[in-house]
Parts: C-alpha cells; structure tokens; sequence
C-alpha cells in the first residue's frame, strides 16, 4: 500500500467516508485547475455532500497533508486575491490595496477572508504549483481571482475577446510595446503579478495622431493614477523591471467586465472555518499568534451554565453527579456541532460556543433544553436544568492561554443574559431576535418570546431580553 493510499484510509476513520471517495476521485481524476484552491461549498453542492462534513473531511485531509490550506485576502469589488497566505497568522493588520479597483480594505474575517484547499505536490503535481507558467488567462482564473467569482469557459472566452484590447507575457528585465485603437471608454492597464494598474479615462473628439504612454513594472506598490486621452491609437510602451515575468492587460471598464467578476458563488469563509469545531480540534496551534487580534462585524454566541450543580454533588454524591454532568456535557457538544457551532471552552459546568447564523443557535438552544428532559426522563429525576442565554454582535478574535477565544462586549453580554435564567427557559438579545430565520423557528414551534427589561452586571443601562419559554 502506498503512503497516500494508507493516508486516505486513515482519512476514511475520522471523515465521512461519502466525502472521502469525492475527494479521493478528484484527485484521482479532476482536471489540474479543479485541484487549485478548492472551493469547500462548491465541491460539496457539485458532489452532494454535507457541506459540514465535506469541510470537515478536507481539515482532516490538510492535517494528513494531502491538501495545503490556503487563506486569501478578497476584493469585495472585484474578488481579486490581495494577499495569500499558508495560515491565518501571517494576515496582516493594515490595509490591502486592490489596484483594480483603487481601493484598500482591513482583511475582515466576515467575508473577505476565503479558506481554500490545493492539493499537496507530493500527492498530485498541478500547474499552479508553477503559477509562472500558468497562461495568462489561467493565472487570472487560478491566482488572481478566488474561488468565489463563478467563472465558466464562456465567461472566459467573453473576457479574452470582448473586454480585453489586448494581453502579454513580459519576461523580467525584457521591453515590450502594445499598438491600441482606446475606444471611448474607461479603460484599465492592469497587471495581476505586481497587482498594479492604471487608468485612462477615454474622452474628446477622435484623434489620428499616434499617442504615447510608457509603464514600467517594478517591486513597489505604487498607487494607481489616472491619464486622459483622446479616442484613437496609442503606443503603450511597457518595462519589466519586477524580477519575475508580468501579465499585462488592458481591460474596457463597462458593464461586460462589471458583470463577469459580479457573479459569484458562496465559499468558505475564515469567520466560518473559525466556529468549526474540527478546525478547533485539529488545527489548534495554526489559529492567531499571540498578539493577533481579528475583529469580527457579527457572531452569535451561546452560553449555558448547569442549575445547582453544587447541590447536586451534595444530593446524589460525587460519582453519580459525575456521569450526570458528564452526560449532560456529551449531549450539549454533539448539538453544537451538529448545528453548525464550535465549543470555545467549558468553564466549570458551563459551556461558551459560537455560532455564525443565529438561528443555528437558537435550534441548538432548544434542542439542549429537549435533550435535558430526555436525560432526566431516562434516570427519573429533575435534576439537570441548563440556564441558556444567547447574543449576537461584533468581538474580536483573539489568543488566550493558548486557546483561541473571543473578547468584547458582545460576549459579556452573552454570559450576562445566561444568568438571567432561574430554570430551563432560554434567554435571548433583540438582535437574535430580530433575524429573520429566528423568527421562523419560533413561529413554526409556536414560541411566544416574553419580552423584558434586564439589569446586566457590568452593563451600565437596562437591556431588553427575550425569555424564550
């Protein structure tokens, strides 16, 4: 048995096996571009697999060291990559320019972040592995833009013949020089190597006369400028002084390019891959360093904490409160997991998770009070009642003990409307409340949330909470 064989029959133990076979099969058979920067969500609805366990089977595959993992900086305008990087530690805290666009963007983990997977060369070598011989329009394809932007080969063939005047490869330290017709339009001179661009706003009457524009391409991001000329023919002469070959391109800034890069598809975000739980549990030191700290626009966290468990130690005594807590532990992480949510850390008897939506929370929330009444129907007794409270806002992720965790107000606010709870009602923020998909889960259980007035500790003003009852 070869290593990779013995590798995927490893992965077949801890992955679902129907995940495995998909991806065994397109490493076995896809084409080299279907291998780079895998899509996590695409490769799941295109193979009908569980996105959950097709995120989970390509972690363990990571671990295994059949793919890299990958997390690329996005555009949001554009969806170009601004910045890739082998682990989630090298994101940089300043600004990422997109020259295409002319705009700069903080690396929001919400949605700029994409997580992607390419397969190891010592499993399958591809050509983007030598992204420097990539054809020009392979490199947009494969580097330049993520796998969000829902490219087919005719949106391609589009691109090539009707948005671009013309393209090249420019080896280092070589000169070149393009003849144009600029049409009366806004054109962009874009370079995906270097990512640099420049602008030339097309405008005036015709002109016959030959104009002139020289660029020379180098390491420095310079900012990108904007030149007026007329209709008619130019001379663009272009430099490569950058070390490496250049791809540029001359692009017609109208609705057909607007439109190409404007369709996309949902992928796996790092504010998503975040609240895995097997990204938690497998990748446990590739998370922040230390002094990391990412902030995150919205996330809903869950707190739970066990009524009386001092007393119950007292009543039953140490072993039986034991497996009562232990079980009760067992039942709250599978439903975290199962809906979407990671366990942070168990604090005593307490549970902190996230989740990304909060109606993943909410169905967890209820199913944890189901699950506690199964629990003490099957011993006979009344003993386990988990207080639940859930909020949802900004925070920051963040290192501590060694531990990826989360820190803001957002969180104190999560535990704080927990204690709210006397006995197995749920206790909920308007915000929770207020999202739509709550609102259905409550409406088809037919759940009245109770509104009230609550007096946080450490929160200056009076909260309105939702008693789910």
């Amino acid at each position: 048995m070869s290593d990779i064989q013995a590798q995927f029959s490893v992965l077949k133990q801890t992955a679902d096996p129907k995940a495995v076979d998909e991806i065994a099969r397109l490493i076995e058979d896809g084409e080299d571009h279907e291998l780079n920067r895998v899509n996590v969500l695409d490769f799941a609805r295109q193979h009908g697999v569980d996105e959950e366990r097709a995120i989970s089977a390509f972690l363990h595959a990571a671990r295994l060291g059949l793919f890299d993992l990958g997390w690329n900086v996005l555009c949001p305008g554009c969806g170009g990559v601004l910045g890739a990087h082998a682990t989630l530690k090298a994101l940089k805290p300043d600004d990422y320019h997109c020259a295409l666009c002319a705009c700069g963007y903080k690396a929001s983990v919400d949605d700029q972040v994409e997580v992607s997977f390419t397969v190891n060369p010592r499993v399958r070598r591809i050509a983007a592995h030598d992204p420097d011989t990539l054809p020009v329009w392979e490199y947009f394809k494969q580097v330049f833009w993520s796998s969000g932007v829902d490219f087919n080969k005719e949106s391609f063939a589009t691109l090539a013949n009707e948005v671009t005047l013309d393209t090249m490869e420019l080896p280092a330290g070589e000169k070149a020089t393009m003849s144009l017709q600029l049409p009366n339009d806004f054109i962009i001179i874009f370079e995906p190597v270097t990512h640099s661009a420049h602008f030339i706003d097309v405008q005036g009457e015709p002109t016959k006369d030959r104009q002139q524009f020289a660029i020379m391409y180098n390491r420095v991001q310079a900012p990108t400028g904007t030149t007026t000329m007329r209709p008619g023919p130019l001379r663009l002469s272009l430099e490569n002084q950058a070390g490496v070959r250049v791809l540029p391109s001359v692009f017609i800034a109208a609705e057909a390019l607007h439109h190409l890069i404007g369709k996309r598809k949902p992928f796996l975000t790092a504010k998503r891959m975040l609240s895995n739980q097997t990204f938690r549990d497998v990748f446990k030191a590739d998370n922040l360093s230390v002094d990391q700290r990412l902030q995150i626009t919205s996330l809903t966290f869950l707190f739970t904490d066990l009524k009386g468990s001092t007393a119950l130690y007292e009543r039953v005594g140490d072993l039986a409160a034991f497996d009562l807590v232990r079980a009760h532990f067992h039942a709250l992480l599978e439903i975290i997991s199962s809906e979407k949510g990671a366990v942070v850390k168990t604090i005593g008897d307490a549970v902190m998770a996230t989740f990304i939506r909060p109606e993943h929370a909410i169905v967890a929330g209820l199913r944890m009070r189901a699950a506690m009444d199964e629990l003490n129907k099957q011993r006979g007794t009344a003993d386990l009642i988990v207080k639940i409270g859930i909020h949802e806002g900004p925070c920051l992720a963040v290192m501590l003990n060694e531990r990826q965790d989360y820190f803001g107000q957002t969180v104190n606010i999560a535990a704080r409307v927990q204690s709210l709870s006397t006995a197995q009602e749920i206790h909920i923020t308007g915000p929770v409340l207020d999202a739509p998909a709550v609102a259905e889960v409550l409406e088809q259980r037919a759940i009245k949330p109770i509104q009230k007035q609550a007096a946080l500790r450490g929160i200056a003003d009076k909260m309105v909470v939702y008693e789910i009852p």
